[in-house]
């Protein structure tokens, strides 16, 4: 177990916040390859061609529903090239329909087909249950804390987020039309 410095004792010290966050940092770092690399397992589970950052997608698509591109673009932060990349390689693989809007014919909506929504599921249930087993030892209000924790750590960095997307969006208004 790594020491984080919370007995107090290493608060006292000089640089020990720094301590905490570089603590903080790596277990983070350690998180979030694992995610990665979880990611890419859950997508091949899927299906074998797609692609990890695809994952996103259907998983977003299952919760909200069907939706336009530019919104899920927006979502994920991503310009329109890229979900549309995405989407083609789902809609190909069987995973998504497109359809129009029927509130504006000149848009369209894009959902999981019952084969995307069918695999996504089984993979989604397997992951849970695998976290499941993961956990077993672990106290329920352990589990509890830790996902208020990283629920308000996740909701700390949305603003930020939000400030580099208006940022990214600034920048292009001011770049000249192509085509």
């Amino acid at each position: 177990m790594h020491n984080t410095g919370t007995d107090g004792a290493a608060a006292k010290r000089p640089g020990a916040i720094d301590d905490l966050f570089l603590s903080l940092e790596h277990e983070l770092a350690v998180f979030l390859r694992r995610a990665r690399a979880s990611s890419g397992e859950m997508a091949r589970e899927v299906h074998p061609d797609l692609e990890p950052s695809a994952y996103g997608l259907l998983l977003r698509l299952a919760e909200a529903g069907e939706q336009r591109a530019t919104e899920l673009a927006c979502y994920f932060g991503v310009g329109k090239a890229t979900i549309s990349r995405q989407l083609r390689a789902l809609d190909d693989l069987g995973l998504v329909a497109r359809e129009k809007d029927p509130a504006d014919g000149r848009a369209v909506l894009v959902r999981l087909t019952d084969e995307g929504l069918a695999r996504f599921t089984r993979v989604r249930s397997a992951r849970r249950d695998r976290y499941a087993r993961r956990l077993a030892s672990w106290d329920r209000g352990e589990i509890a804390e830790l996902a208020r924790l990283l629920h308000r750590l996740n909701d700390e960095q949305e603003p930020e987020q939000d400030e580099t997307q208006e940022q990214r969006d600034e920048a292009r208004e001011g770049e000249p039309e192509q085509g």
